[in-house]
């Protein structure tokens, strides 16, 4: 009998779905809408960065980067992680630079999850965790993060740990609600890690964002934790490069082993002359990173204004540039309705907030999400927008 070619996908892609985010953009060109919904920062890109790429093209920076990362760019990220951490990291065994923080997550995954396992996953969540998740033949078993501030229940996180559990995965601070763990929180997670072996999967991407004096920890640095981490981190926030595709993971030497060795059949390596040029972003003094948040929380009370101005509640974010606000009061059926309806009378493109549940869940079609990681006479035009159209969001 004659094989049938297979017309459509694998049975992994068929059970998740394409990015909303795509369509969001989509809309938002077509209707000429002032677009808040990808997390694009359009304008503190530091210029050392920018000139330290030009020099690196100038300079027959073109060819194959060592595997698992520049020297320069691992050796400038341990430097920075003892200087802002006192954390001690191996450059040569611990660091393996990616194609951005979601390889980073998505390789560390590959390397060491097997089909079978189950993986953690806070909800709300950034829309790649749960895909990833699938695509390693895991099962996601989501934890739900409880309103009004985004905690989780104690009992409920210990309850989702069994024998299946391979990995937990943390973003802090989060994307979408600009939560962030305390330390407190961390070390409940990290003694159930311990408690089953479990390792800890942390999206850190976002690290260097934060207000009101909110710091933000690393569940690496929790004792006991240095055996049972990965984390991931990018220039695309914190530099404002996100089409540059330069992340890192930092694991111990064993593990990094098992991302290395997955990473190199993946991506085969990151741009050579992006990561020569990261090293001296990455090495830039703290000034850069405490000016950096204070810039991002001007944007931030912009937004929060123009949302109090015209009635629509939210969570004031203690870090990441996202608003996670509540538009249930409006009358829409669901969060799609209401972003399209933003779009096409308002102006304004938001990412709807079932973006960040999964499938099942009806929680998330109480949110929109706004990102004010934009120049503030966008986030001006997007205020006039909201005031003009306040009428088409109240259904």
């Amino acid at each position: 009998m004659k094989s049938q070619i297979r017309q459509t996908g694998s049975l992994k892609a068929g059970q998740i779905s394409e990015s909303v985010f795509r369509e969001v953009s989509r809309l938002a060109f077509l209707h000429k809408a002032i677009n808040l919904g990808p997390g694009l920062p359009d304008s503190l890109f530091p210029q050392e960065l920018i000139d330290a790429g030009v020099h690196a093209l100038n300079n027959n920076i073109h060819q194959y980067a060592i595997i698992f990362g520049d020297r320069m760019l691992r050796e400038s990220i341990a430097e920075q992680s003892k200087r802002m951490r006192n954390v001690t990291i191996d450059p040569e065994t611990q660091i393996t630079v990616t194609c951005g923080a979601t390889e980073a997550i998505y390789t560390s995954m590959l390397a060491l999850i097997d089909p079978g396992d189950e993986v953690i996953v806070f909800e709300p969540f950034y829309e790649s965790y749960g895909p990833n998740s699938i695509l390693c033949g895991a099962t996601p078993r989501y934890v739900q993060l409880h309103l009004p501030d985004w905690k989780f229940d104690e009992a409920e996180l210990a309850a989702a740990f069994n024998d299946k559990t391979r990995a937990i995965i943390l973003n802090s601070p989060q994307n979408p609600t600009g939560a962030v763990f305390s330390k407190e929180e961390l070390q409940k997670i990290a003694a159930l890690c311990q408690k089953w072996g479990v390792i800890a999967i942390t999206d850190e991407i976002y690290e260097h964002i934060t207000y009101d004096n909110t710091v933000h920890y690393s569940i690496a640095d929790i004792p006991g934790m240095e055996d049972l981490s990965v984390s991931a981190h990018s220039l695309s926030k914190t530099f404002s490069v996100t089409g540059w595709r330069v992340g890192w993971a930092i694991a111990n030497p064993a593990i990094s082993l098992a991302i290395r060795k997955v990473h190199d059949f993946v991506t085969a390596g990151t741009a050579a002359p992006l990561q020569r040029a990261a090293a001296s972003a990455v090495s830039l003094d703290q000034k850069y990173f405490v000016e950096l948040a204070e810039k991002y929380a001007i944007r931030r009370n912009h937004l929060l204004e123009s949302l109090d101005s015209v009635g629509i509640p939210y969570m004031k974010p203690q870090g990441a540039y996202y608003v996670f606000a509540d538009i249930s009061k409006f009358g829409f059926a669901n969060d799609v309705e209401f972003t399209k309806n933003m779009i096409e009378n308002v102006g304004v493109a938001v990412v709807p907030g079932s973006t960040f549940f999964n499938k099942s869940s009806e929680i998330g079609r109480r949110f929109v999400r706004f990102c004010f990681s934009r120049q503030l006479d966008v986030l001006e035009d997007a205020r006039a927008r909201l005031h003009k159209g306040s009428l088409y969001y109240r259904n």
